[in-house]
């Protein structure tokens, strides 16, 4: 079997990279794409939060990514899938059924993805040692959010020139959905030849669990799980409706409360400042962690991935459009959500220590993914109950549940820190 921490440098940016570009896909990309086709803001919010479906529900099909086959083997059948899937998105768009045809391209690959987080993270902790896992765990979110700024900026800027030069919404994004797909079989392609073959014979026998209802039993039999799963649901209570809203806010006309900003704007502003700001946030978190372990650092990242949702608030308050100020928010939000999803990650990968990792991961994910879905589901109606003021400002509160927890839930103050005799 292959030594452990191999070819790390990498694999590791690869594979998340290629994680995070459908997820992107499937949960922001779309929801631009419906609203530039004339879809409302409510359908926008209700049928896209259901694409969240397949990461609530990964944890019921986890443990067959633990009894068949490799975890890479998985991976790379389902990357191939969602290049599939979204080249069927991109062929749908210019027929008359669009709306439903995309949906359901869309959900082929929102339950291919989830397949792949199972396998790409149960991987990630096979192939690494634990002192590693710290250390690498900013730059696999890094690339991660990489990938989204990829998707939420390049691939909008795409969409937004051909918009332009076509004049015809549906021709630009039909082009633009079958260029991600093309996207999406090259990193696949790559994942083939950079991911080494950790999984031996040993590797399965100790990963194996011993049965499938073993898996969930004791992943809830855990000390102290409610609590963590309340926190993990909570933690991205806000974000969870901004994400589904922000993009919408900005496309909207004045008249209506938003920004009015072209589709080409967006994407060149998440594209830019948006990816630098991003990878420094989680690069530094990764760092962080790794030198002073995660109780330090859990409060400060905690208030950095909320703390920028205040400046939307004010952005809708004041009806600015100033390019200088909305840049501005777009820089401290994207840091702020480098630096603190770095530390979320470190506890959930804290959470399912133990037998059975990988499947252990994909459900406390899949609560994550729950916490995410269900807000998400409302945030149209709310936006449109509320406007765009009392949205952001309720997004902003949405945050509180979360920092009354931290004091309750309980993982080792120097969990993730590096050690002088190892990872040197």
């Amino acid at each position: 079997m292959i030594q452990k921490d191999k070819g790390a440098w990498v694999w590791v940016p690869i594979l998340y990279f290629t994680q995070g570009l459908p997820y992107v896909m499937v949960v922001t990309v779309s929801v631009i794409m419906y609203k530039k086709l004339g879809i409302s803001n409510s359908d926008i919010g209700l049928y896209t939060s259901w694409l969240y479906l397949p990461w609530v529900l990964k944890p019921l099909w986890s443990p067959f990514i633990d009894l068949k086959s490799t975890k890479r083997n998985w991976f790379l059948g389902m990357q191939l899938l969602i290049a599939l899937a979204l080249l069927g998105v991109g062929i749908s768009i210019p027929t008359n059924m669009f709306f439903l045809t995309t949906l359901a391209c869309f959900w082929m690959a929102a339950f291919a993805s989830a397949t792949n987080d199972i396998a790409s993270d149960g991987y990630y902790m096979i192939g690494l040692t634990e002192k590693k896992q710290s250390f690498f765990v900013g730059m696999r979110s890094t690339f991660y959010r990489l990938a989204m700024v990829t998707g939420e900026g390049l691939i909008v800027i795409l969409a937004g020139f051909l918009e332009t030069k076509y004049g015809d919404n549906s021709k630009a994004w039909s082009i633009t959905m079958i260029a991600a797909a093309v996207l999406m079989l090259i990193l696949t392609l790559s994942n083939f030849f950079t991911t080494p073959k950790y999984e031996g014979s040993e590797t399965l026998i100790k990963e194996k669990p011993q049965g499938f209802w073993e898996v969930f039993t004791s992943f809830f039999k855990k000390p102290g799980i409610g609590i963590a799963l309340a926190f993990i649901l909570t933690y991205r209570l806000g974000e969870s409706q901004l994400v589904k809203m922000a993009a919408p806010f900005m496309l909207d006309t004045m008249d209506k409360g938003g920004l009015g900003y072209s589709t080409e704007q967006i994407g060149t502003i998440f594209g830019t400042v948006g990816v630098i700001m991003l990878s420094i946030g989680g690069i530094l978190g990764g760092i962080l962690i790794s030198k002073d372990g995660l109780k330090k650092w859990m409060l400060p990242m905690v208030l950095s991935l909320n703390v920028p949702n205040i400046l939307y608030a004010l952005l809708a308050l004041t009806k600015t459009t100033n390019i200088i100020a909305v840049t501005a928010t777009v820089i401290f939000e994207k840091f702020g959500y480098g630096f603190g999803f770095t530390a979320f990650l470190m506890y959930l990968i804290y959470i399912a220590e133990g037998k059975s990792k990988t499947s252990h991961y994909a459900i406390a994910t899949g609560f994550m993914a729950l916490g995410m879905m269900l807000p998400g589901m409302i945030s149209g109606y709310v936006q449109e109950w509320l406007g765009y003021s009392g949205f952001f400002i309720w997004v902003v509160i949405a945050a509180l549940p979360a920092f009354l927890l931290l004091r309750f839930i309980s993982y080792p103050p120097d969990f993730g820190k590096k050690t002088n005799s190892s990872d040197a």
